[in-house]
C-alpha cells in the first residue's frame, strides 16, 4: 500500500491510496469520519458488521470510531476523505 496525502486543512483531508492485489489492512478505528471512493480496481470493505464489495465508481462512508478493514481484490486506487484531517498522516 502506498499513501499520498493530496491536500488538507484542519477540517478536511484528501488521500490517495494505491493498493496491490491481496493487500489487507488491519482492522482499526479512528475518530475521523471517512468517505471512500474507488477510482479503479475492486476492494472489500468490512465495516460495522457489514461486508461490501466495491468496484470503480463506488463509494461508502465510515463513521468516526467505527471499526473497519479493507482488502484489495485487484490492484486498486482509492481516494479517502477524512474529517477532521488525520494528523498522524502528516507527521513522518
Amino acid at each position: 500500500m502506498r499513501r499520498q496525502v493530496l491536500a488538507f486543512d484542519p477540517n478536511l483531508m484528501l488521500v490517495r491510496h494505491h493498493l496491490e492485489r491481496g493487500w489487507k489492512g488491519a482492522k482499526h478505528k479512528h475518530p475521523h469520519s471517512q468517505l471512500i471512493y474507488v477510482v479503479r480496481g475492486c476492494i472489500v470493505l468490512e465495516s460495522d458488521g457489514q461486508t461490501i464489495e466495491m468496484d470503480a465508481g463506488d463509494s461508502a462512508v465510515v463513521g468516526g470510531n467505527v471499526e473497519h478493514q479493507a482488502t484489495a481484490l485487484e490492484d486498486s486506487e482509492v481516494l479517502d476523505v477524512f474529517t477532521p484531517y488525520r494528523e498522524d498522516y502528516t507527521t513522518h
